[in-house]
C-alpha cells in the first residue's frame, strides 16, 4: 500500500515530533518464537503479572508499512474500555524474521501461535488498510477463538469477481507491479513515489493531529529506504495475488467501516466484500479518507465489545 509510504515524509516535522509516542509507555514488549524458528516482535498493553483484568483482548493488524508497535489514539481507546490491547510486526516489519512467499492466510497460522504463547482463548482482530485482509485470514483460520473482526479501509482481493480492483485509486501502481511477482515490486520500491492526491484534507490534517504516530511510526518502518521494506514488498505481493482462503469462511461477525474520499481503498471494495462476507455490516463514513477514518476506532471497540466484552 505505497500511499501510507509517504505519510510519514509528508507529516513532516509533525511525526518527527511525537516519535516516542507510537508505543505506549504502558505497552511491553517480547518477541515469541513460532515453531519454525521465526519470531515475531509483540506489543500489548498486559504485563503478564495477573494484575488487570481486562472486558476483551483485540489483537490489531498494522497497515503498510509500520512497525507493528501499539500507538497512541489505539492504547488510549482501549484503555477506557478495559480492552487488553495486543499486536505485532507481520513478517520482515519491526523487528519480526522474514517469511519468504507468505500469503495473506498465513497470518492466520502466525496469529494462532502468537495467541497460544499469550494465552488467548477467544479475542477480536481490527486492523487497519493492509492490517484488514490479515484480520479477515486470522477470523477465516481460526473460527472458534475469533469473536468479531473490524477493518478500517481494508482492501478486497485482488481476484474479486466483477469488482474493478484499480479504480478510484490514485495511484495502483504499486500494486500493479506486485502482480508481476516480488522481484518486480522490488525494484519498483527503488523509484516509488509518494502520490500526494492520495490524501485528503482530512487525512492531512489526522497525521498531523491525533494520529501523528502513525506517521512516526511510518517514517521508522522506512527509515533503511528500500533496503528495509520487505515487509511492504511482502505485503503487496500476498494482496495482488490469491490470499489463500475465500470471504466465505470468515463466519465471525465483520465490521466494514469505509471512507467514502479514500483514494488508496475505494469505497467499492467495502461493497464488494459487504456483499461476500457472511456476516457483515458497512459503516461509511462519506467525508474520511484513508487515514481520518481511524477516528472510528474507539467506536469500533465499543462495537467489538457488544459482541464478546
Amino acid at each position: 500500500m505505497e500511499a501510507e509510504t509517504g505519510a510519514a515524509a509528508e507529516a513532516g516535522a509533525a511525526a518527527e515530533a511525537v516519535a516516542g509516542a507510537a508505543a505506549s509507555d504502558e505497552a511491553v514488549q517480547r518477541d515469541v518464537v513460532l515453531a519454525d524458528g521465526r519470531a515475531l516482535r509483540v506489543y500489548e498493553t498486559d504485563a503478564g503479572d495477573g494484575s488487570r483484568r481486562f472486558r476483551l483482548t483485540v489483537l490489531w493488524q498494522h497497515g503498510s508499512p509500520q512497525t507493528g508497535a501499539l500507538l497512541e489514539p489505539l492504547v488510549a481507546a482501549a484503555a477506557l474500555r478495559g480492552i487488553r490491547l495486543v499486536s505485532y510486526g507481520r513478517p520482515s516489519y519491526g523487528g519480526s524474521t522474514p517469511n519468504p512467499g507468505r500469503t495473506v492466510f498465513s497470518a492466520a497460522a502466525d496469529v494462532e501461535q502468537l495467541a497460544d504463547a499469550l494465552a488467548l482463548e477467544r479475542f477480536a482482530v481490527m486492523g487497519a488498510s493492509g492490517g484488514g485482509p490479515h484480520a479477515l485470514a486470522c477470523a477465516a483460520g481460526m473460527p472458534e477463538r475469533i469473536v468479531g473482526v473490524a477493518t478500517l479501509a481494508g482492501i478486497a482481493p485482488s481476484d474479486a469477481g466483477g469488482l474493478d480492483f484499480f479504480e478510484g485509486m490514485a495511484d495502483s501502481s504499486g500494486l500493479r507491479a506486485a502482480q508481476r511477482g516480488r522481484d518486480a515490486r522490488q525494484q519498483y520500491e527503488l523509484t516509488a513515489e509518494f502520490d500526494p492526491s492520495s490524501f485528503v484534507d482530512r487525512d492531512y490534517a489526522a497525521l498531523n493531529g491525533s494520529w501523528a504516530s502513525l506517521g512516526a511510526d511510518v517514517g521508522r518502518a522506512t527509515a533503511d529506504g528500500p533496503a528495509g521494506l520487505g515487509g511492504l514488498v511482502d505485503d503487496d505481493v500476498a494482496f495482488a495475488h490469491a490470499w489463500g482462503f475465500d470471504l466465505s469462511q470468515v463466519i465471525a461477525p465483520v465490521l466494514l467501516v469505509q471512507g467514502g474520499l479514500d483514494r488508496v481503498v475505494p469505497p467499492t471494495h467495502a461493497e464488494w466484500m459487504l456483499a461476500h462476507l457472511p456476516h457483515a455490516e458497512l459503516w461509511l463514513r462519506p467525508l474520511d479518507g484513508h487515514i481520518s477514518v481511524l477516528e472510528a476506532c474507539p467506536v469500533v471497540m465499543d462495537w467489538l465489545l457488544a459482541l464478546g466484552g
